[in-house]
């Protein structure tokens, strides 16, 4: 098949190397900060790019801001307009965390675009990698070791049942917080001790780590005035993240905004997840035009 790549991260670079080494003809833009070997090709625009592409790829998030594509390995700056100004139907094109309007904007031209941050596959390789990333830098960070310590991990999604488990597995003293009662009982029959995230208040003091994967604003100046003063408050959130910073800086506690940590603590491994993903939906869009 034939690949494009745009744009995008180490991941994306990673992934490139992975469709090439699989077989594949693949070209990429906007990576050109980075020496990507020589079976991969470099286009002078998106457009040469995406010629002859049975699959184009967008960045991991697609956008850095309103129309600007998320290219932060490249020189230049370039826009969503280029794509779509060179997108056709008979493609596959696949994204990563894009929002209704973008969607909007490719289906007005009766293009599909498909978020592969929203499958299943990836999104579990993406909370193993940030989970594993998160015990990185709590082993930096703490001046205790992990074993022995007193986490709490905020909600009991992906990222959340991952990290309890490792935490866990390291012999932390491991709490976990969710807000449904059917997590709450996974909680509970896993082994930790858990917490009802609407009900934190008073519940704090004694934790040397509290980690929140939650992707809401959960941890106020109130309850931050709870944390002991050398806790390490550690947010996973993406923007706008679960933690009010500024209350925390007042307080004096180490608080860390870990965005993007597959990016940073394992893009290969995320390249190959994102490689799997995208061979996946490929497959089901052409069950899919059989069907039709």
């Amino acid at each position: 098949m034939n690949f494009a790549v745009i744009g995008g991260d180490m991941r994306q670079v990673n992934l490139s190397s992975y469709l090439a080494e699989d077989g594949h003809h693949v070209r990429v833009f906007a990576l050109d900060r980075v020496d990507t070997g020589d079976k991969i090709k470099k286009s002078e625009t998106i457009a040469a790019a995406m010629e002859n592409a049975d699959c184009v790829i967008l960045p991991l998030p697609a956008l850095a801001k309103e129309n600007i594509l998320n290219t932060p390995l490249s020189r230049g700056i370039h826009t969503l307009d280029e794509v779509m100004s060179a997108a056709r139907e008979d493609q596959v094109i696949c994204a990563g965390k894009i929002d209704g309007t973008v969607k909007a904007a490719f289906a007005k031209k009766g293009i599909k675009i498909i978020d592969y941050l929203d499958r299943e596959e990836f999104a579990v390789a993406n909370a193993v990698a940030t989970a594993e990333g998160a015990i990185q830098i709590l082993m930096e960070e703490l001046p205790i070791t992990i074993h022995g310590a007193k986490c709490l991990v905020i909600g009991f999604g992906r990222i959340g049942k991952a990290l309890t488990a490792r935490l866990a597995g390291l012999g932390a003293n491991v709490s976990a917080s969710a807000r449904k009662c059917s997590d709450i009982a996974w909680i509970k029959a896993y082994g930790y001790k858990a917490e009802e995230t609407q009900r934190l208040r008073g519940k704090l003091s004694g934790y040397d780590a509290v980690i929140n994967t939650a992707p809401a604003y959960i941890l106020s100046g109130e309850l931050l005035g709870e944390l002991k003063k050398d806790c390490l408050c550690l947010d996973l959130a993406s923007k706008p993240g679960g933690v009010d910073f500024s209350e925390a800086s007042k307080l004096g506690l180490k608080t860390i905004w870990a965005l993007s940590l597959p990016g940073e603590v394992a893009p290969a491994s995320s390249g190959r997840a994102m490689a799997d993903t995208i061979y996946n939906i490929i497959k089901e869009q052409g069950c899919e035009n059989e069907k039709r």
